[in-house]
């Protein structure tokens, strides 16, 4: 789940025949590039010269300063340089622009419509004070004070010690509440669990909030061992019991949690949120092929297409380097090529020497993320297997980033193979991978439902504990 825009390379546009065109005001456009993104344009004019503002209020409610602003006639060219990349486009109608978002080297369409202001979406769930329990915010550090972390921690009233639990993020930098389009799981799961008698931490992922570090260089390892400092910090609290400290994580932080209780004698539990079971690479396998499939490609389009997915993937966890990586990638396009029907080649792109050149280029780009090759590389049950804490592990069965049917039986199967003294799996029916009850189930529905976070999942987790640590 990571969380970024995605941009673009610019277009140019000639001059049209609004010619006396005004810019000025509020731009609003959407982003239909992952789960879908809004963003707003905030420009003004004064004395000829244009300044403007962008704003993702479903990622941030601070504004970033465009740091150039060009008007050429009826065509808007803005650079952003915090994201390396900008928006073109050209004004077709009054109050509407079409064009398109760049950045890093990519670009996607983006129109715009002028709005008198930014609706922002309800989100009842989110916890507000005053709270009947204490809510402190935190600064801690790793031994080596090379990292500071940033968090919240819970603690309900009463004498304790209480069981404790951390909470580990899905992929991609997120804030301690994984906030995204303004929903905040994290906040609400803790407000739950520290009503019902459990101190929770929850905190700020690498180069996040007031944590620092980088997380451009960091693998999931490296994540693992943050909450390792998190689980530390925990045992140093008088009000922790320190027999009783879990580790509930999301997506890519159930694959952490499976990883830090595999090594640490220090958890008790874990509790996996859509947490990965089986090989990462068949994972994300099944994940091309529903997001593929819900943006109108063809089911048998996709079944062709998924073994050339699972042959690049492998080359880019195994490429020694860039140039032998694009080798070995060209290939695969040229052999997949000569089995499919040409017609199969044409929604990825594949059917032009241009298109093949990109796809090899974009893929080959990979081998410079470490976190993708080494997450990638993955084998949860090799945590899983090893295990001797409790587990909880849940899944939405509308999810379409971790697809609950194969994901549950691979966790049952390794965890049949565990010490694990009590673990219980459940599929969560309608909810999708946030776990919110959902309608059309997609990825680009997130920020449109109001519900954080199931009230029936969260009623789940909270009895399991109660039954399982408390």
């Amino acid at each position: 789940m990571r969380k970024l825009i995605f941009l673009f390379i610019f277009l140019a546009f000639t001059v049209s025949s609004f010619a006396q065109a005004k810019f000025t005001g509020l731009w609003e456009g959407k982003l239909n590039v992952g789960p879908g993104l809004r963003l707003f344009f905030s420009i003004e004019e004064v004395g000829g010269k244009y300044s403007a503002k962008l704003i993702v209020p479903d990622q941030s409610k601070d504004p970033l300063d465009c740091a150039d602003l060009e008007v050429r006639g009826d065509s808007l060219i803005i650079r952003i340089e915090q994201v390396k990349g900008g928006y073109a486009g050209l004004l077709v109608a009054p109050g509407s622009i079409k064009g398109s978002w760049s950045q890093a080297g990519r670009s996607a369409p983006l129109d715009l419509k002028k709005v008198d202001k930014i609706e922002l979406a309800d989100r009842p769930q989110t916890p507000k004070a005053p709270f009947p329990y204490k809510s402190e915010d935190i600064i801690y550090h790793n031994k080596t004070k090379s990292i500071q972390y940033g968090a919240t921690i819970t603690i309900p009233q009463g004498k304790g010690p209480f069981p404790a639990i951390i909470m580990s993020t899905g992929s991609g930098p997120q804030n301690r509440d994984e906030e995204i389009y303004r929903h905040k799981p994290f906040a609400v799961i803790a407000d739950y669990l520290t009503r019902k008698g459990y101190i929770v931490l929850r905190v700020d992922d690498q180069g996040m909030g007031k944590t620092t570090g980088n997380a451009a260089t960091a693998t999931t390892a490296d994540f693992a061992k943050d909450v390792l400092v998190g689980i530390d910090y925990l045992k140093s609290r008088p009000e922790v019991d320190k027999r009783k400290i879990g580790v509930m994580g999301h997506s890519e932080g159930g694959l952490i949690a499976e990883m830090v209780a595999a090594t640490s004698t220090d958890v008790n539990f874990i509790v996996l949120l859509a947490g990965p079971g089986i090989n990462i690479i068949n994972l994300m396998e099944e994940q091309n092929a529903m997001v593929l499939q819900q943006s109108g490609i063809s089911k048998e389009a996709v079944d062709a297409y998924l073994p050339l997915y699972n042959d690049i993937a492998m080359i880019i966890v195994n490429a020694a380097g860039r140039t032998e990586a694009e080798k070995q990638i060209g290939a695969a396009i040229s052999s997949w090529k000569a089995k499919v029907h040409p017609n199969v080649t044409i929604p990825f792109g594949l059917n032009t020497e241009d298109g093949v050149k990109k796809t090899v280029n974009e893929f080959a780009a990979l081998l410079d993320a470490p976190w993708w090759r080494y997450f990638m590389g993955e084998e949860p049950k090799n945590y899983l297997e090893k295990l001797n804490c409790k587990v909880l592990a849940l899944n939405g069965d509308k999810d379409i980033q971790v697809i609950s049917e194969s994901n549950l039986a691979g966790v049952k199967e390794a965890l049949a193979k565990s010490r694990s003294p009590k673990y219980d799996v459940h599929e969560m029916k309608g909810l999708n991978h946030l776990f919110q009850k959902c309608l059309t189930c997609s990825s680009t529905e997130y920020g449109d439902l109001d519900e954080t976070f199931s009230p029936d999942a969260l009623k789940v987790i909270g009895d399991w504990l109660d039954a399982n640590v408390k």
